[in-house]
C-alpha cells in the first residue's frame, strides 16, 4: 500500500497527483488565518485538559509550542508548505515535528471545518474592528475640514445641475454621515461574527465532553453557535462584511467622483496636491486625478468579490463543501481593497484646497436662488405651487432677456406677482440663503458646526465600542508577542 502525507490519507491506497494537490492547496492564501488558528488552538487546548481529555502537561507543551510556532511566524522564518495543503495542517505538521505524538492531542473532538469556521470569524472580528477605526479617522479629517470650510457658500447639486447654495463644510459633513453609518453597520456586523462555531465537529457535533462555553470565554466571543450543521458551512459574517465594505466603496466612489469634477477645468472647484496626482506621458499640461480614480474604480473590484462569495454559497447543499474553500481570496481581497482606500482618505482629504473664488462664480449662474424666492412668496401668503409657477415663469424672462435673477428690478418682479415688495430683493444673496436655513442638518454655518459636533459625538460612541468586543487578550498577545494571559 502507498503510504500518503496528508492528515486524511489512512483510508487511500494512492497519492494525489502533483496537480491534485497544487489545486487541492490552499495554504498560498489561507496562511494569513495562521494566527487566528493558534488563537484557536490554544483555546481548544485548555478546554480539553480542562474535561479530562488530554493530561495537563501534555497541553503545557502543545501551548508551548504554539506558542514557538507563532514567534516563527511573526518573524518571518516559518516555512508554509503545499504538502501539507493549508494553514490548519502546516500549524499542526510543524507541531508535530516539534512534539512527536503529543501534538496529534491537539485535534481531539475537532474538524477542519470547525477550525476554519472558527478561524475565518477571528479574523473578521479583528479586520472589522481596524476597518471601523480607521473610518473614524476619516470622519475626524471630515469633521476638522467641514470646521473650516463651514461658511464658504458654493453650489449644491441634483441630476447634477445647480440647484441651491449650501457650504463646503456642509457637503463634506455628508460624507461624515456616509462614514459614520458605515463604521456602525461594521461594528454590527461584528456582533454576529462573534460567535463560536468550534464544537460543531464535521457537521454534527461530537461525542466527547467539550466545554464549548470554555472555548468562547477564552476566545472572548459571545455566544455559541445553534446548529452543527449551520455552523461549518454558515459563511454569512464574511458575506455581511464583505457587503458592508461594498457600501463603504460605494461611498468613497462617490466622493472620488466629485472630487474628480471638482478638480476638473469644467468646475476647477477644488485645487489637488501634486502629491495626489499624476501627468501624461504625452501631454505636458496635464494633472490627473488619479488617487480619486483608483479609488473609484477599486469600488467595482469589492463589488465582484461581494457577488463571487454569493454566488459561491447560492447553490450549495449542507454541510460543508470543497467549494467554500474559494471564500477566503475574494473576503481577503475586499478587506485589503476598502482597507487601503479608506487609510489614504485622511491624507487626501487634507490635500484639498477649495477654491472659493470659483465657487462664489457659479453661484451667479444657474438661477441657484430662484427656490429662495419662491419661499419669499410663500412667507407673502402665496401658495407654494403658485409660488412655483410664478418663479418658473422669472426664470423664463431671464433666459428671454439673458440676465439673472439677480438683474430682475422690482417693477419686473410685480409684473409677475403683486406680492412682491422690496424684501423679496433681499433674497436674492447666497449668504442670505444660507443664513436662512437654519434647521439641524442644514448648511447654515453654525448649523454645519453643530453638525460637527454631533458627528464627533458619534464617533467617540462608534470608536468606544470598536473596543469592546474586538480581538480577545489571547489574539491581541499572540499577534504583539505580549504574555498570554
Amino acid at each position: 500500500m502507498a503510504k500518503t502525507n496528508q492528515a486524511w490519507g489512512g483510508r487511500f491506497k494512492e497519492r494525489t497527483t502533483e496537480k491534485v494537490e497544487r489545486m487541492n492547496a490552499s495554504i498560498a492564501f489561507d496562511q494569513r488565518l495562521a494566527m487566528e488558528d493558534i488563537s484557536g488552538s490554544i483555546a481548544h487546548s485548555r478546554m480539553l485538559a480542562s474535561q479530562g481529555l488530554i493530561e495537563p502537561g501534555d497541553q503545557t507543551k502543545i501551548e508551548a509550542g504554539l506558542v514557538a510556532i507563532a514567534d516563527e511566524i511573526r518573524s518571518g522564518s516559518f516555512e508554509f508548505v503545499i504538502e501539507r495543503e493549508d494553514v490548519h495542517m502546516n500549524i499542526e505538521g510543524a507541531l508535530a515535528d516539534s512534539l512527536g505524538d503529543v501534538a496529534g492531542r491537539l485535534h481531539t473532538g475537532r474538524s477542519r471545518n470547525d477550525q476554519v469556521a472558527l478561524d475565518l470569524r477571528l479574523w473578521l472580528r479583528r479586520n472589522i474592528t481596524e476597518l471601523a477605526q480607521s473610518l473614524l479617522l476619516t470622519v475626524e479629517t471630515l469633521c476638522a475640514q467641514a470646521e473650516t470650510y463651514a461658511d464658504t457658500p458654493m453650489p449644491g447639486y441634483t441630476h447634477l445641475q445647480r440647484a441651491q447654495p449650501v457650504t463646503f463644510g456642509h457637503h463634506l459633513m455628508a460624507y461624515a454621515a456616509m462614514f459614520l453609518r458605515d463604521a456602525d453597520r461594521l461594528l454590527d456586523a461584528r456582533k454576529r461574527t462573534s460567535v463560536l462555531p468550534l464544537g460543531s465537529g464535521a457537521l454534527a457535533g461530537s461525542p466527547l465532553p467539550l466545554d464549548r462555553a470554555h472555548v468562547a470565554a477564552t476566545l472572548e466571543m459571545d455566544s455559541l453557535s445553534l446548529n452543527s450543521l449551520d455552523a461549518v458551512s454558515d459563511r454569512d459574517p464574511a458575506i455581511e462584511s464583505v457587503a458592508s465594505a461594498s457600501i463603504i466603496m460605494m461611498h468613497i466612489s462617490r466622493l472620488a467622483e466629485e472630487i474628480c469634477l471638482w478638480t476638473s477645468q469644467e468646475f476647477a472647484f477644488v485645487e489637488l496636491s501634486d502629491s495626489f496626482c499624476t501627468g501624461s506621458s504625452l501631454m505636458p499640461q496635464k494633472k490627473n486625478p488619479d488617487i480619486p480614480e483608483l479609488l473609484r474604480g477599486k469600488a467595482s473590484r469589492v463589488f465582484g468579490d461581494l457577488q463571487s462569495l454569493l454566488t459561491l454559497m447560492k447553490g450549495l447543499p449542507l454541510a460543508y463543501n470543497k467549494d467554500m474553500q474559494e471564500d477566503k481570496e475574494a473576503l481577503f481581497d475586499a478587506f485589503d481593497t476598502a482597507s487601503d482606500c479608506v487609510a489614504i482618505l485622511p491624507e487626501l482629504l487634507q490635500a484639498m484646497t477649495p477654491r472659493k473664488d470659483r465657487m462664489a462664480a457659479a453661484l451667479k449662474d444657474g438661477f441657484v436662488l430662484a427656490t429662495d424666492l419662491a419661499d419669499y412668496l410663500v412667507t407673502q401668503n402665496v401658495p407654494f405651487r403658485q409660488a412655483h409657477h410664478v418663479i418658473g415663469s422669472a426664470v423664463a424672462l431671464c433666459l428671454e432677456k439673458g440676465i439673472r435673477l439677480e438683474d430682475l428690478t422690482l417693477a419686473q418682479l410685480k409684473d409677475l406677482h403683486e406680492a412682491f415688495d422690496e424684501g423679496a430683493l433681499e433674497c436674492l444673496d447666497p449668504q442670505r440663503s444660507l443664513s436662512r436655513r437654519d434647521l439641524p442638518g442644514a448648511p447654515h454655518p453654525k448649523r454645519v458646526l453643530e453638525a460637527v459636533g454631533e458627528a464627533r459625538k458619534q464617533a467617540k460612541k462608534l470608536g468606544e465600542r470598536s473596543g469592546q468586543g474586538g480581538p480577545s487578550a489571547l489574539e491581541v498577545a499572540l499577534s504583539g508577542g505580549h504574555p498570554l494571559p
